[in-house]
């Protein structure tokens, strides 16, 4: 089944944070980062914030920013339960298509080194750009 992204609005704040949460808790812990509510509620203000939906059941969520060269992926995170299944390769696609639509030249996101997720994007065609001790940057050309 097709997803598609819906504009978040405050009222889901809470379900994202929470989300947010407990998709990076375990990386927070791995690289001695101290998880910020307060961080997390003033992004919220000044992102790009979407509804990962299928039918009417929400996925997950994915936060977004852009400069002048590219759509930056600040979050994107889905339920445990619908991991696996395909569900961010079709995140990623419609995200490409966006920065193609908006005439920017790639799509960009940072990862935790030890994360997973780091496959789904190698494999969508992102390309690691530089490291540091905890994050991986990586960047998808557009067209």
């Amino acid at each position: 089944m097709p997803v598609e992204l819906i504009g978040a609005s405050d009222a889901h704040r809470d379900f994202a944070r929470d989300l947010t949460r407990r998709a990076m808790l375990p990386y927070y812990h791995e690289f001695g980062l101290l998880w910020v509510e307060e961080a997390f509620d003033q992004a919220w203000a000044w992102r790009e914030q979407w509804l990962v939906m299928q039918d009417d059941q929400v996925l997950g969520f994915c936060s977004l920013s852009q400069d002048r060269q590219a759509l930056f992926i600040r979050e994107l995170h889905l339920s445990e339960q619908h991991r696996g299944r395909g569900v961010g390769s079709q995140v990623l696609q419609t995200l490409a298509g966006w920065a193609a639509q908006r005439r920017l030249p790639l799509l960009r996101l940072m990862v935790f080194k030890s994360n997973p997720a780091r496959q789904l994007y190698l494999r969508q065609g992102f390309i690691d750009m530089g490291n540091d001790e905890c994050f991986v940057r990586m960047q998808r050309p557009i067209g």
